[in-house]
């Protein structure tokens, strides 16, 4: 059995954007389809929607946490403030691998935002996109998580 990681990784190398990638991955601990679960996180590819914003493989993470140890009361300040406690580590863990947490940043991209259109996936496009090691590193940070927790 692939770890999470492993998993993720895989699901980037088949076609699926970053979010897909983590989120789908961890059908096993948060119980949902895997046709849920790419269709919940397509949106968030590319830095939400190609706008190159927050990475998508640590949204993807951030879905899984927020699956996992989410709160559901809007009254419930100290659950709230305890989950983005929780949102906030794993953005840390990431920039503290990387950097930055912004897609167009880790792209070394200089345009603020993409086309809608994605690029079309080759060995080339695998060889000089670091996309797939933040799809790994993102599941490795929340596999950490689930085990402190």
């Amino acid at each position: 059995m692939k770890n999470h990681s492993e998993k993720a990784a895989e699901l980037f190398r088949e076609g699926y954007n970053c979010a897909q990638s983590v989120f789908a991955a961890y059908c096993d601990v948060t119980n949902i389809d895997k046709e849920t679960a790419l269709k919940l996180s397509s949106s968030f590819g590319g830095g939400m929607g190609r706008l190159r914003e927050v990475c998508g493989a640590l949204t993807g993470a951030f879905m899984v946490a927020g699956i996992i140890y989410g709160y559901t009361s809007p009254a419930d300040d100290i659950a709230k403030a305890e989950h983005y406690a929780l949102i906030q580590k794993i953005a840390k863990k990431f920039k503290e691998r990387n950097g930055t947490i912004i897609c167009r940043e880790l792209l070394e991209l200089s345009e603020k935002h993409s086309l809608p259109t994605p690029v079309k996936r080759n060995e080339e496009y695998y060889a000089t996109r670091p996309c797939e090691r933040f799809v790994y590193e993102a599941a490795e940070i929340m596999d950490e998580i689930l085990k402190e927790k």
